[in-house]
């Protein structure tokens, strides 16, 4: 069977998560021929596009089949088990499967924020500040349990949590810190790519700056389209 690989993103009015998903997919074709494999691999987004993802993912079929028979794999790159993750996407790849039929194999990987490896990577973003206090913000999720995973990796980089959708806010999380005596805070955006929340957040960090000038608030890097990031989605695809 000819493999091929499907990066799904939330997607965004916003041009930037675009460029930079397929500067991954090009990053991670290049992974694979580190291996000495062949993959192609795509993008698609399951919200803000024209086409619903289950039709996304039959045009990609479709366009990429050079032989009978093709086996799919759709890796979500997704931070936290949410509703997309954990309704919204198998729900679209199961109707994608119903309208290919049996001679084209998907299988639906691990979403991304559930490798081991991202944690090596805020790691590595957190050692760019030089704070002792850590806050890492991700999106958030009204689905019960989906902080749980970042919630783990914030205890073992020794950083609490903050969401931007969900309580504790950003704000809550640096003032909590702050009444604790903190003078230096580095505040990590577990998000993966530039976009609107990403400024907001940026934002929100100048304002808090300004409430409190006597204290150091270090704004660290996104993940970005990296080659370590590329590393574990190979992984995801190779499971």
């Amino acid at each position: 069977m000819m493999p091929a690989c499907l990066l799904v993103s939330h997607g965004s009015r916003d041009p930037r998560p675009g460029v930079a998903m397929q500067q991954l997919a090009k990053l991670v074709i290049q992974q694979a021929q580190s291996f000495e494999s062949e993959i192609i691999v795509g993008t698609a987004c399951l919200e803000l596009n024209p086409e619903p993802l289950h039709e996304q993912i039959i045009k990609f079929v479709r366009n990429s089949v050079t032989c009978e028979k093709i086996r799919l794999k759709v890796v979500p790159l997704f931070l936290l088990p949410g509703v997309h993750v954990m309704d919204d996407i198998p729900t679209e790849v199961a109707l994608a499967r119903e309208a290919l039929g049996q001679d084209i194999v998907i299988e639906l990987q691990p979403y991304l924020g559930s490798h081991p490896g991202l944690e090596w990577l805020l790691a590595k973003q957190f050692a760019t500040t030089t704070a002792a206090a850590r806050i890492i913000i991700a999106h958030g999720s009204r689905r019960t349990g989906s902080q749980i995973p970042v919630e783990a990796i914030a205890k073992n980089l020794g950083a609490v949590t903050a969401y931007w959708s969900v309580s504790p806010s950003l704000e809550f999380q640096v003032t909590e810190l702050i009444n604790l005596g903190h003078r230096q805070i580095a505040i990590l955006p577990y998000f993966l790519f530039a976009g609107g929340i990403t400024d907001a957040i940026a934002q929100v960090t100048e304002k808090l700056q300004l409430q409190f000038p006597d204290v150091d608030l270090q704004l660290a890097e996104l993940l970005g389209a990296s080659a370590e990031l590329a590393d574990l989605v190979w992984d995801l695809i190779k499971e």
